[in-house]
């Protein structure tokens, strides 16, 4: 018969061998997550004052900085256009790329995590589809279309009533099982997707046709203090949320069975994913379009540097996401001098490469 001191040692083995299985097996080379997240951050700082420094007329970093600390501090603007192009115009826009860019990277890791597949995205649960058939409805029926908050509130709005509709579907006949999830997502959001299409064919002018199109591709140009009010709220918010059920998205990886023998219970932590990353859709495609791929690479990305660990993986996702959009919208303000690039085709054009690139990875390692 075990001692009592040989069964605690067993029980220890067994809940440190249970955390270490809700980690990716290349941990044993993954980098520490602490120097890692110091180079992320101080990449976004760079990357911001890149942001706001560029454009059509440059300003120099320090009188950027020099802008920005004047008004946190609350001194009086100096004459001059520079304290309108650097507060009212690149200050928000740069801070809503840096917002979406994170939300991106969390809802990406949740979803992968909540379908225990790492090339899922947000857009299997049919949310993004939603929010893309309210925002095109409001452009093409006049509804709110006149300003960047009106056009967002009807985007959450889709993504909300679309959250209600694949919930329904999924929860029907008790459960809520991972492949019934997506099933009822690609299923409603192909549906809304076919009904955004229509919408557009019925755009009344060339000008609302364009707009529907560019809107669709993914756009931080209507980027003002309002609007990064609600991904301001919601990326924080989900971050704080994730982070508390870190351990149970461990355990998640390793199956239902084993997670719900290690205390999880699993029925109700996949309800508040579901929830979580819903919501936290909704609330970034109504301020910034569909942008494609960033929630599906960054994720995986990270997994690659610092292992599965979501206690690392969902801080590092969200800074790395938000190093990501920042460039992104740099590339897309200065990459062409007439007309600005839809974000939604620069991270196309770098993501679909980097996915071959991580499959190719995945293959060569035999997973």
């Amino acid at each position: 018969m075990a001692s009592p001191r040989t069964g605690s040692k067993r029980a220890g083995f067994r809940r440190t061998a249970a955390e270490r299985a809700g980690r990716a097996d290349g941990d044993a080379r993954a980098l520490p997550a602490w120097p890692v997240a110091a180079g992320l951050a101080l990449l976004l700082l760079a990357a911001l004052t890149a942001a706001v420094s560029w454009g059509s007329t440059s300003l120099p970093p320090g009188e950027v900085w020099g802008v920005v600390a004047r008004r946190l501090t609350g001194a009086a603007p100096r004459p001059g256009t520079s304290d309108l192009i650097v507060w009212q115009l690149r200050v928000p826009r740069a801070l809503l790329a840096a917002l979406v860019g994170a939300g991106l990277g969390l809802v990406g890791t949740a979803v992968q995590a909540l379908v225990r597949n790492p090339l899922a995205d947000p857009y299997l649960l049919g949310v993004s589809n939603g929010a893309s058939l309210g925002a095109v409805a409001a452009i093409v029926l006049g509804a709110g279309a006149g300003s960047a908050l009106g056009l967002s509130g009807a985007a959450f709005t889709g993504a909300l009533v679309t959250f209600a509709l694949v919930w329904a579907v999924a929860r029907r006949g008790g459960g809520f099982a991972p492949l019934r999830l997506v099933l009822a997502g690609v299923a409603i959001g192909q549906f809304l997707s076919g009904f955004t299409s229509y919408l557009v064919l019925r755009a009344g002018d060339e000008q609302q046709t364009h707009s529907v199109l560019f809107w669709l591709m993914g756009s931080l140009g209507g980027a003002t203090w309002q609007l990064i009010a609600v991904p301001a709220v919601t990326v924080p918010a989900a971050l704080v949320l994730l982070q508390a059920r870190a351990r149970g998205l461990n355990a998640l990886l390793m199956g239902d069975e084993t997670a719900a023998g290690l205390g999880v219970d699993v029925g109700r932590l996949r309800r508040e994913l579901f929830v979580v990353t819903s919501v936290l859709t909704g609330s970034l495609v109504a301020v910034s379009g569909a942008i494609a791929f960033v929630a599906l690479m960054v994720p995986h990305t990270c997994r690659l540097l610092v292992g599965d660990d979501h206690r690392r993986l969902l801080p590092l996702s969200a800074l790395g996401g938000a190093v990501l959009m920042v460039v992104v919208d740099i590339v897309c303000r200065t990459a062409m001098d007439a007309q600005e690039l839809p974000v939604g085709v620069v991270t196309s054009l770098i993501g679909a490469p980097a996915l071959l690139f991580l499959l190719d990875r995945r293959l060569k390692d035999g997973s």
